[in-house]
């Protein structure tokens, strides 16, 4: 039976691996993401294609910061946050800032084709790009000054580590934060609205709608149905283990139970991390209009690059006497 040291281990090596690889692949999903997005025409102006490019930049911060979190430990041999209260503030305060803003961005998503497909002109009238611009700004404004708290009440505790201290703020985050916030009402919400865009867009067909139209209307419908689903899949077990922990803590002192603690939180804090590396790789399996889109930018770049490289040449090649 392996000891509390060894499933520790384990629980680091894994915390490690796999948030390099996510880091890595999402990263690079997230950059060809937003090329796509940012250079085809047919995106330009759109609403829903500002989210997708907006929820990009947010995953890819947030990556890079589960990376620096995940490698500093190794690099240091300790773990700075039970240490240093700086970093034991921000180790919580930019992770839940950037978390909140990815999930806001799929609602957001789901919301705008909820509308932009809705059979009423009035209600399509509701969705444009001033609108998202306007949402998108609002989140970040509200999800900074939920974190505040964070700041306040996040503390280094010599038997537990960094850990709130407040009990009010552990009730909100057990009681609200995390069944309703971060849990049950974006759950609701995005499925609620992709499920509605969805049977929009099967009567899509009865509408006088232009071809180009109607197919990037079922593109970017289906792209933030399939991206929902997996959503909701990553986010209920992380969101379930949460309001457990925050009602169970489990001191250091018991090496045994707070081991296998430790391996449960890596397990379920790399399923939810996955939301952040796999939007590209949806978006891919969802559409094969968008794997076309693709290798379109791909071989647009690819030969930018070459002429570019060729221009470099030939310009350092001086002419012979």
């Amino acid at each position: 039976m392996p000891t509390a040291d060894e499933i520790l281990l384990l629980a680091e090596h894994f915390s490690l691996y796999f948030t390099i690889v996510i880091f890595v692949t999402g990263t690079v999903g997230n950059l060809l993401n937003l090329g796509v997005l940012t250079t085809l025409k047919l995106f330009r102006c759109n609403q829903c294609a500002f989210y997708l490019i907006i929820g990009s930049i947010v995953d890819t911060c947030q990556l890079s910061i589960i990376f620096i979190i995940s490698i500093l430990p190794f690099i240091y041999g300790f773990s700075p946050d039970n240490i240093f209260i700086v970093w034991c503030k921000l180790k919580y305060i930019l992770p839940q800032l950037f978390r909140l803003l990815s999930t806001s961005i799929v609602c957001f998503a789901a919301f705008d084709q909820f509308l932009f497909t809705n059979p009423q002109y009035s209600m399509r009238r509701i969705s444009s790009i001033q609108l998202a611009r306007r949402l998108t700004l609002t989140a970040i404004c509200i999800w900074i000054i939920h974190c505040i708290p964070y700041a306040i009440f996040y503390q280094i505790i010599p038997l537990n580590g960094c850990i709130i201290t407040n009990t009010n703020l552990i009730h909100y985050y057990s009681y609200f934060y995390y069944p309703i916030l971060h849990g049950l009402f974006p759950i609701l919400t995005s499925c609620l609205f992709s499920l509605l865009a969805y049977r929009n867009v099967r009567h899509l067909v009865r509408r006088q709608l232009a071809v180009v139209r109607r197919r990037l209307d079922r593109q970017l419908t289906a792209m933030v149905f399939l991206r929902v689903i997996f959503f909701v899949l990553l986010l209920t077990p992380y969101t379930i283990y949460r309001i457990y922990s925050l009602n169970d803590l489990v001191s250091r002192l018991d090496p045994g139970p707070y081991a296998v603690d430790q391996l449960i939180y890596s397990i379920m804090a790399s399923l939810i991390n996955l939301n952040y590396s796999i939007s590209f790789y949806i978006f891919l399996l969802s559409s094969s209009r968008y794997r076309r889109q693709v290798k379109l930018f791909y071989s647009k770049t690819s030969c930018r690059f070459f002429k570019l490289i060729c221009n470099t040449n030939q310009n350092e090649i001086s002419p012979s006497d």
